[in-house]
Order: C-alpha cells, then structure tokens, then sequence
C-alpha cells in the first residue's frame, strides 16, 4: 500500500450490509434470470476497503477464510469492469454467504471509489449491486437493476436482530431450488423461504433458536442464512443492527 509522502494516497471506502424486509419473486426471464420485487434497507453493519497504488486485494477480519480470493472476488471483478487497477485491503465484517450483501456491499464500494454510478455496470456484477451502490431504502424490482428510492426517515435509526448460521448458503443454488419445487410462494415476506429450507434443512434450526428467544416469527434475510427479526434482542450469538443511510 502507499505509504507517507507517496503521490497516490490510501482512499478508504465504507461498504454497508443490505437487509431485504420483503422479496417476491415475480417471474423468469427467457435467459433464466429471476425478476424481483423487493424492498431494501442500508445497515450500519459495513466492510471497509483501502485502495491504494498497486494491484492485488488482502482480505482481513473474522470472515477473510470463507471469501472468495482472485478474480472470483467481486472486488477484482468490480475493479476489471470499471477499467481500473488497486491494491485493495478488504476487512470483512459482513459475515460470506449470509444474504446481507456482503460481496454485493464490496463491488458497489469499489464503483463508488472508481466515480462509477450506472446501475447497469452495478447490474452486470450481480442483483444486488444496484442496491449497494444507491443505498438508503429503496423498493428494487427487474433483476435488481431497478431501484426506486423509498422515504428514509419512516425507518431511520430502527433496529433489528440478526442472527447468522456458521454456514454458507450460496444463492444461484437456492433460485436453482425454488425452479425445481416450481417457483413457491411463502406465507410471509420472502418467497425464497421455502427454497432454502429445502436446499439447506439446517437453517430451520436457526430460526427456531432466533423465534424462541425472541418471540417473534423470524424472516429470512434475502437467499439465507440469516434470519432477523424487528427489536433489539442481543447476546447468544446474536447481532443488533439499526438501519442506515
């Protein structure tokens, strides 16, 4: 990285979570892309990203052993769609595989460092990189390249509880699960629910353990695995979140 005195300083960007409140999957396009209807919180959970002169990318933080290295990170993919060189240090703490956008959260962070802000490059890196790059609240429909900024003030500050398996769940599997049952629908807010708990039993567990200490109905956070509900209910490996710009 540089260092002091260099002509090119270090430029750190903040990459927030996004928390999906509801998902519905609204059809299939002829290319075998889900369209969605979706609404979408920015979280005051983030990774961080230092760009600096170079070319390379360094991943720390508790979650840096289950991200993706070289060129399948979207980092390194954001970076080569946007025509741009970095040697970029990631601290994750979003936790991978999770559905809080953690990967999504990082290319949109790099477009960001890079002054890119067509939705359509965020698009072609993944659903929810448009999102990512917009941030707030916002209702999100298409592939995800559709993104309709909602009032922020009704949901400002408001908090959630998060609770995170210590497993992937990966979300091309989970849209490969919902085709093969025929494309359910779920009793509450998210219509992935049903495919997930398919795809992976193991997450049923979590919810119950988040519903019985909570007392609330768990929601499933976009692809899985996290399950969240509305409040702050910490301890027992559980995470308070609150919404944010």
């Amino acid at each position: 990285m540089a260092t002091p005195g260099s002509a090119e300083p270090v430029v750190t960007v903040e990459a927030p979570a996004k928390l999906t409140l509801t998902l519905r999957v609204t059809g299939v396009r002829p290319d075998g892309y889900h369209l969605l209807d979706a609404e979408m919180v920015t979280l005051d959970l983030a990774d961080t990203l230092e760009f600096g002169p170079g070319d390379g990318l360094e991943v720390s933080g508790d979650d840096a052993a289950q991200t993706l290295a070289g060129s399948d990170n979207l980092v390194c993919q954001a970076l080569m769609a946007v025509g741009r060189r970095a040697e970029v240090r990631l601290e994750k703490r979003i936790p991978t595989g999770a559905g809080l956008g953690g990967g999504s959260a990082d290319a949109a962070a790099v477009l960001r460092w890079a002054g890119v802000s067509d939705l359509d490059v965020a698009a072609r890196l993944g659903a929810d990189v448009p999102f990512c790059l917009v941030g707030g609240r916002a209702r999100v429909t298409g592939v995800g390249e559709q993104v309709e900024p909602l009032p922020f003030e009704d949901v400002a500050g408001r908090a959630h509880t998060l609770l995170t398996p210590p497993f992937r769940v990966l979300t091309p599997l989970v849209y490969r699960t919902w085709d093969r049952l025929g494309g359910p629908t779920a009793d509450g807010p998210n219509d992935l629910e049903p495919a997930a708990l398919v795809l992976e039993p193991r997450l049923a567990e979590w919810r119950d353990r988040l519903g019985d200490a909570t007392g609330q109905k768990p929601v499933l956070a976009g692809s899985g695995g996290t399950w969240f509900v509305p409040g702050a209910y910490p301890g027992d490996g559980r995470r308070v979140v609150r919404i944010a710009r």
